[in-house]
């Protein structure tokens, strides 16, 4: 029987776990070739419609503008408002849907009858399509003729409330507050449901009461679900559509990147340019990803050492 030398035996272990590299990347490949397909391909064609001067109202007119279409975007004065519109309201939807989960996930953190019914309809507004969130929130809520906020205004002797028009913007933070706080809730209640009850326990025991308790040893055992909380809503909010379209049309200051593209493309009907601001905002929200997940790998990576 041969001796295999240590060289030999090295030769092996390295042939073996270069086969071990190429069978897992052959595993993900269909997936990176079909997401490839699916977003980059699509992304070429907008950059390449974006060097266009292209109207649709103008068809035979099509040519070459080069980098124009980007020279309006920066210059017509409407891509900062429309920056500002996305950050205020994905701000203040972010943290109010945080603040309410979080007081969610707290009340359903106790045990009591009907905590599973609970629970499910607390859930159920982050099931909603938005533009069906939109649509009963137009209607059945903030309308001025029949809507229930209105009905329970003039019921209390004040005047109904033109909200899609006198507080376009409340109304938008209001409707997607309203669908995210679910979100917010699971993240906060599973990082609840984790804290050790021993240490609670043992707390109570010592004297220290529930608010002492809660910001002194649960607030800070859910900083790192906080920061995921945020990271994700604010990812998923910047790409905020449909209360914009369905309620506002962006008006009172609510028209964001994702309105404006629509705008341009929809109602403007300039193909060039609608394509220049949504190379423009994958740009954006590709640095706003980039930067927030990798933070979020950070929570992950740090989140047992704090």
């Amino acid at each position: 029987m041969t001796s295999i030398t240590p060289v030999e035996l090295k030769a092996r272990h390295s042939k073996i776990a270069k086969k071990n590299v190429w069978l897992s990347r052959s595993l993900i490949l269909p997936a990176l070739v079909f997401g490839i397909v699916l977003t980059q391909i699509p992304f070429l064609v907008t950059i390449y419609f974006s060097m266009l001067r292209w109207n649709l109202l103008m068809p035979g007119q099509i040519g070459f503008a080069w980098f124009k279409n980007y020279e309006t975007v920066f210059t017509s004065g409407d891509l900062i408002p429309s920056l500002a519109a996305t950050v205020g309201i994905t701000t203040a939807a972010v943290l109010l849907s945080l603040a309410c989960g979080l007081i969610f996930a707290l009340l359903l953190d106790r045990k009591f009858r009907g905590q599973a019914l609970a629970r499910t309809l607390v859930i159920t507004p982050f099931l909603i399509m938005p533009a069906a969130a939109s649509l009963i929130w137009k209607y059945s809520m903030f309308d001025t003729g029949i809507g229930v906020i209105n009905w329970a205004v003039t019921s209390l002797g004040f005047q109904p409330i033109a909200w899609s028009t006198d507080y376009p913007m409340a109304t938008v933070i209001i409707v997607l507050t309203w669908q995210f706080t679910p979100f917010m809730m699971l993240i906060l209640l599973a990082g609840l449901q984790s804290q050790s009850k021993e240490v609670l326990e043992a707390a109570s025991v010592d004297g220290a009461g529930p608010i002492r308790t809660f910001q002194w040893m649960t607030l800070p055992h859910l900083r790192q679900y906080i920061e995921i909380s945020v990271l994700l809503g604010t990812i998923m909010l910047l790409q905020v559509f449909d209360p914009v379209a369905i309620m506002t049309k962006g008006t009172g200051g609510t028209k964001t990147l994702a309105y404006l593209l629509y705008e341009r493309a929809f109602i403007g009907l300039d193909v060039g340019q609608a394509a220049a601001y949504g190379v423009v905002t994958v740009v954006l929200t590709l640095i706003v990803a980039t930067i927030a997940l990798k933070t979020l790998f950070k929570v992950f990576m740090a989140g047992g050492n704090r």
